[in-house]
């Protein structure tokens, strides 16, 4: 067995037989290949090891193609980074190499040198932690040691990945439930809102109004005080009367749902962090089968969905595979889904979609259709979300390149398609317009 990977190189016998090393062989490399040329057929005529370092010898002599003997020389330098295997020809020249050549009489065409000796002063020495057993061969002994150092490797490295992938779903929710408690800061107090409105209606024949700022008598308390607040100068009282009544249903509606995907959202997380405490107990134990076992209960998790979102079978087969659309997911957790063609629009349009969707495409100009599935009906898709899917919407369209990009946007209950028109064109029957920078600020999905 032989091994010039840098970490462990190595060379012993091994009584694995041939067929079951070819089972397990991957493709021939072109080193392999231009071993099976020179030296197919060939004689290992001896083996030898330089004196001063980590480098074994193997000469050959085989016949060319007109019948002419050839010598061969297969150096294996066993020496840490410098590790590789060398085909020579009779005059010593380098052939050929399994590994990029590192250092001067290592190129093609050269004259084979070995790597320098690495002079220095011996910095410590310790005795190994070795445990005592019995093999009937040196090779024996050493194939038993590279296969634990083997299995070492594999199972710090599957560890590794394990925790990453657990780390990065942590860190992806508490993204998310940052965004959604902003969300929530940003809807304000449902009940302040709803007082505000009482107070204006309670108030229209005392206020005092000056501008944008009134006076009003506050009856919810109990020395009634007179307070005083912003509202919009154009505005009749009861029209802001009506914008406060406005904010507090919409405040309402969003608290009942963001708290319902914030708590969906915190048992995932605890979830996932018991399975981290889990992995890092597996690997204090350096418990081989118990992390297969844990990879096994670990890899049927997929990716999750909003939480709180209700969703059929039919609804969760489409969003599994959606044909020619590129899948995105926002700040906020919403998934956005980007066309890539006339056909795909259409499809993505008015047979994905559904009526409360928000549809968008930049104005003017030929581009995809960008949808952003809204789960909850009964509630609006965030500013923020809306502004990431527009941004798409102008970066894959033919307006990318421009600093500023108009786009439109409406909810999918508002777009029809004209009798006869050709795949993509669409009419609006409603729709708002922002101005965005063309770009991708969000995490494929």
């Amino acid at each position: 067995f032989l091994s010039v990977e840098p970490q462990q190189p190595r060379l012993y016998l091994i009584e694995t037989p041939v067929r079951a090393l070819e089972k397990e062989s991957l493709a021939p490399s072109s080193f392999a290949l231009s071993l099976r040329k020179h030296l197919g057929g060939a004689r290992l005529l001896s083996v030898m090891k330089d004196a001063q370092d980590r480098i074994a010898r193997f000469a050959f002599a085989g016949y060319d193609a007109v019948g002419e003997t050839r010598d061969w020389t297969l150096v294996a330098q066993l020496t840490g980074r410098a590790a590789n295997l060398l085909l020579l020809d009779a005059a010593g020249r380098v052939v050929d190499t399994l590994r990029e050549p590192r250092g001067a009489g290592q190129e093609i065409d050269e004259l084979y040198a070995p790597p320098p000796h690495s002079v220095g002063e011996r910095q410590s020495i310790e005795p190994l932690p070795l445990r005592r057993d019995q093999f009937p061969t040196l090779s024996a002994a050493l194939q038993d040691y590279f296969a634990q150092r083997e299995s070492a490797h594999v199972f710090t490295a599957r560890a590794a990945a394990l925790a990453a992938r657990l780390r990065q779903a942590v860190d992806k929710r508490r993204k998310l439930e940052r965004n959604l408690e902003q969300d929530l800061d940003a809807h304000g107090d449902a009940a302040t809102h709803k007082r505000t409105g009482d107070l204006l209606l309670a108030n229209l024949a005392n206020a005092e109004r000056v501008g944008s700022r009134v006076k009003l008598i506050d009856y919810f308390a109990e020395d009634t005080p007179t307070i005083e607040f912003e509202i919009d100068e154009h505005a009749t009282l009861q029209e802001e009367a009506a914008r406060r009544f406005a904010r507090y249903a919409k405040a309402k509606r969003a608290a009942q749902e963001i708290a319902g995907r914030l708590a969906a959202l915190r048992r995932e997380i605890a979830e996932i962090e018991t399975q981290r405490a889990e992995l890092e107990g597996i690997i204090e134990r350096q418990d081989g089968t118990a992390l297969e076992d844990f990879a096994a209960r670990l890899e049927p998790r997929k990716q999750s969905a909003l939480p709180g979102a209700k969703r059929g079978r039919a609804q969760t087969k489409i969003e599994q595979h959606v044909p020619g659309a590129r899948r995105y997911r926002s700040s906020d957790g919403y998934e956005i889904l980007v066309g890539r063609g006339a056909k795909d629009n259409d499809q993505l349009t008015f047979r994905v979609a559904r009526p409360h969707d928000t549809w968008l495409h930049a104005a003017d100009y030929p581009g995809s259709h960008v949808i952003v599935r809204n789960h909850a009906r009964t509630s609006d898709i965030p500013h923020r979300t809306i502004i990431e899917a527009a941004q798409l919407a102008a970066h894959f369209s033919q307006a990318k390149r421009d600093a500023k990009v108009a786009v439109n946007y409406t909810q999918r209950k508002f777009i029809q398609k004209p009798k006869g028109a050709a795949p993509g064109l669409v009419r609006l029957s409603s729709f708002r317009t922002l101005l965005v920078e063309p770009r991708i600020g969000v995490e494929r999905s």
